[in-house]
């Protein structure tokens, strides 16, 4: 499929630029797929579309400080290095900015710490060797993670992050769970909602776009995840009592159908996942799905449509932007069903 496609026009001033100050009054656009009508709504009576039984399927993981500054050794050029994940205690994969300032055993300062380049990779990655503990290094230098397209660089740090962060382990947020209160969980727990939750760590490339002019040749990156014997049984227990099964975020999307592909079933696991779903896949488990509004020609905009339909995608994101919905990781919300 022409990545063209799934192109959409979205001027810069629908960017949500800073989270609302109560996370659940964002707005909720509501698309029932089968016939791509669509509802106006606001998230604090997103209960008013579920019913007792119907199981709420939450990533835990939680956004690290993963964003450090330094400068080269030899030319004091600023390079900002992000945490992708630990290989070790002091060596990482990162992604460096600008790459090609930095070349195999240059060293980058952060403060009294330093690391040294071990190893250069593809789209301006790296492995590289910290002088100390990377924990140690996080805790006095890190900063938030926020995507390209947030300029605000003053956001509080519990608000890249969900109200039930649990894991560390994530370079991005599952933004579709920014939306919830901890009010608001015990709100719908009280109603007879099932809340499960399972962990997959965010990565960076989560922003990488398509670059393949076929959406299909994209190769997707690979992203840990788990889900434990307890959470499962909640799922499990829940749509057997006519419950169904409601990813927040495509984040949980992509675990619950990686494991339904790879598993047969839903059972407790870990792994990782390279999972890309487009048009054409077979959902086996998710039934309704919470998001919030994606870039154009991004995995995740080419996942929803995969899910909704592309033309009712588009279609409801051209809505979105008549009645001024705010865009991206700190924007509204979907509920598609």
């Amino acid at each position: 499929m022409d990545k063209k496609l799934f192109y959409y026009d979205l001027p810069e001033e629908y960017i949500a630029q800073e989270p609302l100050e109560k996370r659940d009054h964002a707005k909720m656009l509501v698309l029932k797929k089968q016939d791509g009508s669509i509802y106006h709504d606001y998230f604090y009576n997103i209960k008013n579309y579920l019913k007792k039984n119907d199981v709420l399927v939450l990533n835990e993981s939680k956004v690290i400080k993963c964003r450090l500054k330094g400068l080269k050794e030899t030319t004091n050029a600023n390079i900002e290095c992000f945490i992708l994940n630990k290989i070790n205690y002091n060596t990482a994969n990162v992604l460096l900015k600008p790459a090609k300032r930095l070349k195999k055993n240059d060293r980058v300062f952060i403060g009294n710490f330093y690391f040294v380049v071990n190893k250069k990779l593809d789209y301006g990655k790296a492995i590289v060797e910290f002088s100390d503990d990377i924990d140690t290094v996080i805790e006095k230098h890190g900063k938030i993670p926020l995507p390209p397209y947030i300029k605000n660089k003053n956001i509080n740090y519990d608000r890249y992050q969900t109200v039930y962060a649990d894991k560390d382990g994530s370079t991005a947020a599952p933004t579709a769970g920014f939306h919830f209160t901890n009010e608001l969980i015990n709100d719908l727990e009280k109603n007879g909602i099932i809340f499960a939750k399972l962990r997959l760590d965010i990565g960076l490339d989560t922003f990488r776009p398509i670059t393949e002019d076929d959406i299909e040749k994209h190769k997707i990156h690979s992203e840990y995840y788990s889900i434990s014997e307890k959470e499962v049984e909640k799922i499990l227990n829940a749509k057997k009592r006519g419950g169904r099964i409601i990813a927040v975020g495509t984040t949980s999307t992509r675990v619950l159908e990686t494991i339904a592909l790879e598993k047969g079933k839903l059972t407790a696991c870990s792994g990782q996942t390279s999972l890309y779903i487009y048009p054409g896949f077979k959902f086996q488990l998710v039934q309704a799905m919470i998001t919030n509004f994606h870039l154009p020609c991004s995995t995740l905009l080419v996942m929803v449509s995969a899910f909704a339909g592309r033309e009712n995608i588009l279609q409801a994101y051209e809505e979105a932007k008549q009645k001024n919905y705010r865009f991206y990781s700190f924007g509204d919300c979907m509920f598609i069903y």
